[in-house]
C-alpha cells in the first residue's frame, strides 16, 4: 500500500501527454477509491505551489502543507464540511483541526489567514505530521509513483519533470476537475449541501479574507501610484491589491504577482491579463523589491526568479487568459 511508504522513487521518467491524462482520468474515476478528500486536497496544494518549486522541481513540505492546512481549515472549520466517508468518525486531519480550534478558542468564521502567524505555523506542523503518514504515500500509490518522489524523513518532494510541465500546461482544466470531483465527494457526506454551493466553496477555499498584509508591504516600499495608469493612489479604501496574473488562474498570493491599482483600472481589468509591457514593468519592479533585502520580502521571494513570472504569464494565455488588457492610456 502506498500510504505506509517512507520513501518513494519516480517510477517513470518519460511519459506522453496521453499517458499522463490516462493517469489523471483514472484518479478522477470510480476506479480510485477515496475514503477521505486527502488526495484532492493534496492535488490542489500541488497546483497552488507549481511556482514554488526550486530549480530541481523540489517542493518543501512546509510550503506544501501550508497550502494543504489552509485548504482544510477553510473546508472543515470555516465551512463545516465533513471530509471522510464515515458518518460517525472524522478523518485524522479533521481531528487535528477541530482539536486545535477548541484549544485556542478560534471562531469558526475565521478563515485561515485571520489566525495569528504563530498559531498558523503551529497548526501547519501538526497537520504535516498526519499528512506525512496518511497523504503523501497514498497519492503516490494511486498515481503508480509517476507524479513525484518523496522521502518522509528528509521532508522533500520532487516532481516528475514531464508531469510538472503537463500540470503547467493544463493547470486550469486540472483545477476544474479537482474542484468538481472534490465537490461531488463532499456532497455525498454533507447532505445539507448541494453540489453547486459546495463547488462555490471549494473554488474559493484558498482565498484570503483580506489582502491588507500585501498592501502594507507594497505601500511601505514606496508603491504609491497605480501600477497600470500611474495615478497617485489615495486612501486604503479605494486602493486595490491586484493579482497581475488573475487569481482565478494562479489561485495563490505571491507577492511577486501582486500590484497596487486604482479602482478604475482594477474594475476594468477584471479577470484578464495585462499586455506584455506591464509584464516587463512587473519584472523590473520585482528586481527593485529584491534588492531591499528586507526579511518579509526575502520570505515572499524565496523561490522567485523572473522566468517563473514569464512562464506563469505564458501558461495563463495558453489556458485561455488571452484577451490581453491595458488601460485607456499610453504606456
Amino acid at each position: 500500500m502506498g500510504w505506509d511508504l517512507q520513501i518513494g522513487e519516480i517510477k517513470e521518467q518519460y511519459l506522453t501527454e496521453q499517458q499522463i491524462w490516462q493517469m489523471f482520468n483514472v484518479f478522477f474515476s470510480s476506479k480510485s477509491k477515496n475514503t477521505t478528500t486527502y488526495k484532492f486536497g493534496l492535488i490542489k496544494a500541488l497546483i497552488e505551489n507549481l511556482y514554488s518549486v526550486n530549480g530541481n522541481l523540489e517542493l518543501s513540505y512546509d510550503r506544501l502543507f501550508e497550502s494543504f492546512t489552509k485548504i482544510y481549515w477553510n473546508l472543515v472549520i470555516h465551512h463545516h464540511l465533513r471530509q471522510a466517508n464515515h458518518s460517525m468518525k472524522n478523518s485524522e486531519i479533521e481531528k487535528v483541526l477541530t482539536g486545535f480550534q477548541k484549544k485556542y478558542e478560534i471562531p469558526s468564521d475565521f478563515r485561515f489567514d485571520k489566525i495569528s502567524l504563530v498559531l498558523q505555523l503551529e497548526l501547519i506542523q501538526k497537520v504535516k505530521i498526519k499528512a506525512k503518514r496518511y497523504v503523501i504515500g497514498a497519492l503516490y500509490g494511486d498515481s503508480q509513483g509517476v507524479i513525484y518522489e518523496f522521502d518522509l524523513k528528509k521532508e522533500y518532494m520532487k516532481l516528475n519533470d514531464k508531469v510538472y510541465q503537463f500540470m503547467l500546461k493544463y493547470q486550469r482544466v486540472l483545477t476544474y476537475l479537482t474542484n468538481y470531483h472534490l465537490a461531488l465527494f463532499l456532497e455525498k457526506y454533507n447532505k445539507a449541501e448541494d453540489t453547486v454551493h459546495i463547488l462555490m466553496k471549494v473554488e474559493n477555499v484558498s482565498k484570503r479574507s483580506s489582502l491588507d498584509e500585501f498592501y502594507h508591504i507594497l505601500i511601505s516600499f514606496g508603491e504609491n501610484t497605480c501600477f497600470y495608469c500611474g495615478k497617485t493612489l489615495g486612501k486604503r479604501s479605494i486602493v486595490h491589491v491586484d493579482h497581475f496574473i488573475p487569481w482565478s488562474f494562479v489561485q495563490a498570493d505571491h507577492l511577486w504577482n501582486l500590484v497596487l491599482a486604482c479602482r478604475n483600472c482594477n474594475i476594468s481589468k477584471r479577470d484578464r491579463v495585462a499586455k506584455t509591457p506591464f509584464l516587463n514593468a512587473l519584472i523590473e519592479r520585482n528586481e527593485k523589491l529584491v534588492t531591499l533585502k528586507e526579511d518579509i520580502v526575502e520570505r515572499n521571494f524565496e523561490m522567485y526568479v523572473p522566468e517563473k513570472l514569464q512562464n506563469l504569464y505564458h501558461y495563463s494565455t495558453v489556458n485561455g487568459f488571452d484577451n490581453l488588457w491595458s488601460p485607456d492610456i499610453k504606456i
